[in-house]
C-alpha cells in the first residue's frame, strides 16, 4: 500500500511538471497576475501571449498555433470589456467575446486540451436578491452581457472539456478598473459621487489568478463543461467600495451616495451581482478572502509600484 501510494505521488508530480499552460489576454488584469503568481508555480510550463502574438479572432491562425505548441489547458484571459462602448460596438464585442471564445474551444477540443474561459455577472438580469448560483437563468441586459454569454455558449458547444468561471468587479494594480479610476479621481476631487444601489462583491484579480492556478491540477481529468462563481467573499455597494479605497489609501475625498438613476450609462448594470460560491468551494476545497482585505493588499502593491496612475 505504502508503495501503490508513493507511486500515485510520483505519477502526480510528473503530471504537474509536465504541465504546458496558454494564457491568452497575458497583458490585461487577470494575465498579468498570472505572471505575477507564475513563480510561485514553478511545476508549469506558461505560454503568454496576447494579440501581438496571436490573434484568437483569426481560427486558422488559431488552431494552428495551439496544435503546434500543444498545451495541456488553455486560460483566455482575453476579452472585450469596454462594457458602454460595447452598446454602439456590438461587432467587435461579439468577435472577441464570442467568435474568438469559439476559435479556441474548438482549437482545445482537437488536441484534448482544458479551456478555463472567464466570464461575468453580466450574464444575469440582476434581478434577484438571492446569491446567484451556476445553475440560475441568464438574461444578461447589456451588448456586452450578451456577447458574455455567447461566449459561454460556445464553450458548452465546442470543447470537450472546459471549465467557465464566472466572476464580478474585477480589479488590480494593472490596467484600467473601478480601484484605480476612484484613486485617480479621489486625487483630483474633493468629492465623487458614487452608485449606492447596485451590490455585489469586488474580486480581486490575483486572488482570482491564484484560485485557477491552484485548481489546475485538480481539473486534468475533468470531461464535459462546468460553470463555477468566484468573487471574493462578502457583499458590497460601489458606494461602500469606494469609501474602502479612499479610507485605505489616505487619499483627502468625500464619497457620496447617489442612485444609479442619477448616474445614466449607456449600458445597464445588474443591480444584484452576489454570487453563490458554495460550488467552488466545495469542488476544489479553495479559501476565498474578504473582498475588503484584498482591496488593502492591492493599495499596498499601487503604492509600491508608480502610485495610482
Amino acid at each position: 500500500m505504502i508503495i501503490l501510494n508513493q507511486l500515485s505521488e510520483i505519477v502526480f508530480i510528473i503530471l504537474i511538471l509536465s504541465m504546458r499552460i496558454l494564457v491568452t489576454g497575458s497583458k490585461g488584469q487577470l494575465g498579468n497576475e498570472i505572471r505575477e503568481l507564475a513563480t510561485e508555480y514553478p511545476g508549469f510550463d506558461f505560454l503568454y501571449t496576447d494579440i501581438d502574438e496571436l490573434d484568437i479572432t483569426d481560427r486558422h491562425r488559431t488552431n494552428e498555433f495551439v496544435t503546434s505548441c500543444r498545451p495541456q489547458f488553455i486560460i483566455n484571459c482575453a476579452a472585450y470589456t469596454s462594457v458602454d462602448k460595447a452598446e454602439s460596438d456590438t461587432s467587435a464585442a461579439f468577435l472577441v467575446n464570442a467568435a474568438a471564445v469559439e476559435n479556441l474551444a474548438i482549437s482545445a477540443n482537437l488536441i484534448n486540451a482544458l479551456i478555463i474561459h472567464i466570464s461575468t455577472d453580466y450574464v444575469f438580469d440582476g434581478a434577484s436578491y438571492i446569491p446567484y448560483n451556476e445553475s440560475d437563468i441568464r438574461n444578461p441586459q447589456s451588448v456586452y452581457g450578451k456577447s458574455k454569454l455567447a461566449g459561454e455558449d460556445a464553450v458548452q458547444k465546442y470543447a470537450g472539456k472546459g471549465i467557465i468561471l464566472r466572476t464580478s468587479w474585477l480589479y488590480s494594480p494593472f490596467g484600467n478598473n473601478f480601484v484605480k479610476t476612484i484613486l485617480k479621481y479621489g486625487t483630483e476631487k474633493r468629492e465623487l459621487n458614487v452608485v449606492f444601489d447596485q451590490v455585489g462583491s469586488p474580486t480581486y484579480a490575483k486572488d482570482l489568478a491564484k484560485a485557477i492556478l491552484d485548481i489546475l491540477p485538480m481539473s486534468g481529468k475533468r470531461s464535459g463543461t462546468d460553470v463555477f462563481h468566484y468573487s471574493n467573499e462578502g457583499v458590497a455597494s460601489w458606494y461602500d467600495f469606494a469609501r474602502t479605497i479612499i479610507s485605505f489609501s489616505g487619499v483627502n475625498c468625500e464619497i457620496k451616495p447617489i442612485l444609479t438613476r442619477d448616474y445614466q450609462l449607456p449600458a445597464p448594470r445588474p443591480c444584484y451581482s452576489v454570487f453563490d460560491k458554495t460550488k467552488i468551494k466545495e469542488t476544489f476545497k479553495i479559501k476565498i478572502p474578504y473582498w475588503s482585505d484584498s482591496v488593502k493588499d492591492c493599495i499596498n502593491r499601487l503604492n509600491g509600484m508608480n502610485g495610482f496612475d
